[in-house]
């Protein structure tokens, strides 16, 4: 896994893709900060005072989701694991579900609390669980943080209510959403308009804070935010045909406005800019050399679609360059990262996409690797 985040961090440093020149019509008024970005390669495509280190509010919970999300990813937790509610989580202000101390809900009731209802008691609740307190989970979300390269984000709690030292920028915001978005099935949650929990004794009416997943067209999520320090905030998501865009808006004086400016964006982009893939995830682009494994080769897989984003009519010219990395050793797990796949426009790379192992590789036993070195001295004479 950390390799894979070391590959992603190279990705995010790599890029500084900007078509923000050919968008004078877009004007985000008095708001704190906004960034248009595409959801597949990051590159951005309107911002204005992206870069500013300012209160998120409720926006924190898209780094508490993507923990939770990559947790069950790796195995370590399961959508049907009971959560029992803390004293600390069942005291928590501000948006909540009202859990009660000793209050168990299960991981997929929790992250439907937190995804639609910006629920603050369910995600303290779901931080003790994976890490045994909120502080140490925030420890945990801020390395995170640190490793995708992002410089103006440090979290001091889950929640996103106030605190000094607690900050983010609409750049980091939308990097972070672009990794949430990566386990497609968070917007089961965040696209879902209402819901209930506790069906069966107390139901508990969840309405989500977010309006544009019914107001505009494709959005299913991501994530409100509001305190009086932070005004009214959006981190929103909508998928057209192969393109998925996301919008960050920080400092709007009503949620009309977010909303509002929000849409423009996703207007801007959507009829501006046209999505083009060159391989679809999972397909095979070069073998991989590994040193002493049984096999000796494993196939390069793409572990995300290949894709650009340029502006409509444009019809450039691309070229594509894969490159192994050296000296991979065995033994090698499938889905460990084996290379990378590069898109080129002219000189300038635009695009890239990561290689990973399609299969195991075992170490090779000592009888192996003796018929291996027989067979290559006896070939070369």
């Amino acid at each position: 896994m950390l390799k894979k985040l070391l590959f992603l961090l190279c990705i995010s440093l790599f890029f500084c893709i900007n078509a923000q020149s050919d968008a004078a019509e877009l004007n985000l008024g008095k708001v704190k900060s906004g960034i248009l970005v595409d959801a597949d390669t990051g590159m951005v495509l309107y911002e204005q005072n992206s870069n500013d280190q300012l209160p998120p509010a409720s926006m924190t919970k898209i780094g508490t989701l993507l923990l939770i999300m990559e947790e069950i990813d790796q195995g370590r937790l399961s959508w049907e694991d009971e959560v029992v509610t803390s004293s600390t989580a069942a005291g928590m202000g501000g948006s909540q579900i009202y859990l009660k101390q000793g209050e168990k809900m299960t991981v997929k009731e929790m992250v439907k609390a937190i995804s639609i209802a910006s629920a603050n008691d369910a995600s303290v609740a779901m931080a003790e669980h994976i890490s045994g307190s909120e502080e140490s989970f925030v420890k945990k979300l801020n390395d995170r943080i640190g490793l995708m390269g992002l410089k103006d984000t440090q979290f001091k709690n889950v929640t996103g209510l106030p605190e000094s030292g607690h900050f983010s920028s609409a750049h980091d915001m939308s990097m972070l959403a672009k990794e949430l978005l990566r386990h497609e099935e968070i917007t089961e949650f965040t696209g879902t308009y209402d819901d209930y929990l506790r069906q069966d004794t107390d139901p508990f009416w969840l309405v989500n804070t977010n309006k544009m997943i019914k107001s505009y067209p494709g959005a299913d999520g991501l994530k409100t935010g509001y305190t009086s320090e932070a005004k009214y905030c959006l981190t929103a998501t909508a998928k057209r045909g192969e393109m998925r865009l996301i919008t960050v808006i920080f400092g709007a004086e009503s949620s009309k406005e977010r909303n509002q400016l929000s849409a423009e964006m996703l207007n801007y982009g959507f009829t501006n800019f046209v999505s083009k893939t060159f391989n679809q995830k999972g397909e095979v682009l070069a073998e991989a050399a590994i040193n002493k494994g049984t096999p000796e080769k494993v196939e390069a897989a793409l572990s995300n679609s290949l894709k650009v984003i340029e502006k409509k009519n444009e019809n450039a010219v691309y070229k594509r360059k894969v490159v192994i990395e050296k000296n991979l050793q065995a033994p090698l797990e499938k889905g460990e990262i084996v290379g990378y796949v590069s898109v080129f426009k002219g000189d300038k790379a635009i695009s890239k996409g990561l290689l990973e192992s399609k299969n195991d590789t075992k170490k090779a036993n000592w009888s192996e690797l003796f018929k291996r070195s027989w067979k290559k001295s006896f070939f070369a004479n």
